[in-house]
C-alpha cells in the first residue's frame, strides 16, 4: 500500500506482522478514498480480515474506469497499453502458482497441499516484492487515467454492481446436493438399461456404441453428436436401435453441470459472489456472467429456456432485458486469421453492428467500408 505519492509498504500478515493503526484508521475512513485495481478483491478481503464492512462508495476502481475507457482489462495488458515506466513482473504469475493455489501433495515436499512462506524463503521475499511492484503499477495508472474521468452515471452503476456481488445470490445447499444425487441414480439406471440392451461393457463409449450399432443393426455412424443422433432416430425404426439412441441422448444431457458449478461456487453462508462482471462486454459495457449463472436463452426451434452461461451455443439467441440479441458463442476454435476494421480486430466471420437492428461480418463491414456501431456512449475530453 501507499498514501497519495508516498513510499510503497507491504504487511507481512502470513508471517505475524499486523496493520498498523494508521492503515487501519484510513480503511474504514470514509472521507479517505481508497484506490485499487479491481477492488472488488481488496475489498472482501479487508473486510473478512478487519471484520468490518467496506462501502464501495468509499473506493475508486482503476479497472472498472479502465473499462470504460475501453482499455484492457488485465492489468499487464493495460500498464502496456499506457506505455507506463512501471511494468508488471514476468515472474509473479509463477509465485501466484506456487503460494495462492494448493499444491499437490507429493512425498518430496511432505505430503502438503500448500505452499507457505518457510517452504521457500528467497521466493517469498521475490512475492512481495512483486507485490509492491503492483502498487507502483497501479498508482501510474490511476494518474494517467485521471485526465479521463469516469462519469459520474458509471460510477454509481459500478457502486450498484459490487453491493449486487457483495449481496450475492441464495442457493439452497441441500436442493442442489440432493439434484446430484438423483440425476447420480438416474444415470445409473440409464446405464444399466443400456448395458443389458446393447450387452456392452461400456455404453457411454461412442466406439462402443458405434460398434454395436453397425455389427448389429448394420447402421453407420460417423458421429454420436447430439445433433446426429436427433437425426439418426428420425430415420431408425428398430425398436431396439432406437432405444439405445435415445439412451444415448439421456444419458449425455449436461443440465447437471448447473448443480456443478452451484457447487463449486457457493459460500459457508449458501451464497455465490461475483456472478457479475461490471463493463465485461469491451465498449457496449454491458455485464458478463460467470460460470454457472443461468441465462436465458431463445433456441433457433423458438423455445425459451435458461442455460448455464457455459451452456450458451452460437445459435442461441441471449435476453439482454430489452431484446434477444446474437453473439459468438464461448467455443474455443484455435488460431485463425483476423482482419482489422474501424478499430475492431477479430475473425473475418465476426458480427458486428452497424446499428442497435443492423449486423454484418466485419469482412463484410471492411469490404463495403461501413462505419461500425459504437451504442449509445458518451464521449470524454
Amino acid at each position: 500500500y501507499a498514501f497519495d505519492d508516498g513510499p510503497v509498504e507491504i504487511i507481512d500478515l502470513a508471517c505475524g506482522e499486523q496493520i498498523p493503526e494508521e492503515v487501519r484508521e484510513a480503511l474504514t475512513n470514509p472521507t479517505i478514498l481508497k484506490t485499487a485495481y479491481r477492488a472488488q478483491f481488496e475489498r472482501a478481503c479487508l473486510a473478512r480480515h478487519l471484520g468490518t464492512p467496506m462501502p464501495a462508495e468509499q473506493w475508486s476502481c482503476t479497472q472498472a474506469h479502465s473499462l470504460t475507457l475501453g482499455l484492457p482489462g488485465n492489468l499487464e495488458g493495460l500498464a502496456k497499453c499506457l506505455k507506463l515506466s512501471q511494468q508488471k513482473l514476468q515472474e509473479g504469475k509463477t509465485l501466484i502458482r506456487y503460494f495462492s493455489i494448493p499444491c499437490r501433495p507429493t512425498k518430496s515436499n511432505g505430503g502438503r497441499t500448500r505452499n507457505l512462506p518457510e517452504h521457500d524463503r528467497e521466493k517469498w521475499e521475490q512475492f512481495k516484492t512483486y507485490c509492491k511492484q503492483d502498487v507502483e503499477v497501479e498508482r501510474e495508472i490511476r494518474q494517467k487515467l485521471q485526465n479521463y474521468p469516469m462519469p459520474e452515471k458509471e460510477i454509481r452503476l459500478w457502486h450498484l454492481d459490487q453491493r449486487i456481488n457483495d449481496c450475492g445470490v441464495r442457493v439452497d445447499r441441500q436442493l442442489v446436493e440432493k439434484a446430484m444425487e438423483c440425476d447420480e441414480a438416474y444415470q445409473e439406471k440409464l446405464l444399466q438399461e443400456a448395458r443389458d440392451l446393447t450387452g456392452l461393457e461400456n455404453p457411454n463409449s461412442p466406439a462402443q456404441l458405434k460398434g454395436w450399432l453397425t455389427e448389429k443393426h448394420g447402421i453407420q455412424v460417423d458421429s454420436l453428436a447430439k445433433e446426429t443422433v436427433e437425426e439418426l432416430l428420425e430415420e431408425v425404426e428398430g425398436p431396439s436401435a432406437r432405444r439405445a439412441l435415445e439412451l444415448r441422448l439421456l444419458m449425455a444431457r449436461t443440465s447437471i453441470k448447473k448443480y456443478e458449478a452451484m457447487q463449486r461456487a457457493i459460500g459457508a453462508d449458501e451464497r455465490i459472489r461475483g456472478l457479475l462482471q461490471y463493463y465485461g462486454a469491451n465498449r457496449t459495457g454491458r455485464w458478463c456472467l460467470a460460470e454457472g449463472t443461468p441465462v436465458l436463452v431463445k433456441t433457433p426451434s423458438g423455445d425459451i429456456k435458461e442455460k448455464p452461461i457455459q451452456e450458451v451455443v452460437d445459435t442461441d439467441l441471449v435476453w439482454d432485458g430489452i431484446e434477444w440479441v446474437s453473439h459468438d458463442g464461448v467455443v474455443f476454435s484455435g488460431e485463425k486469421k483476423v482482419i482489422t476494421w474501424d478499430g475492431v480486430t477479430a475473425t473475418p466471420e465476426h458480427i458486428v453492428y452497424l446499428s442497435d437492428k443492423e449486423s454484418v461480418t466485419l469482412a463484410e463491414a471492411k469490404e463495403r467500408r461501413l462505419r461500425l456501431w459504437r451504442g449509445h456512449t458518451q464521449s470524454t475530453s
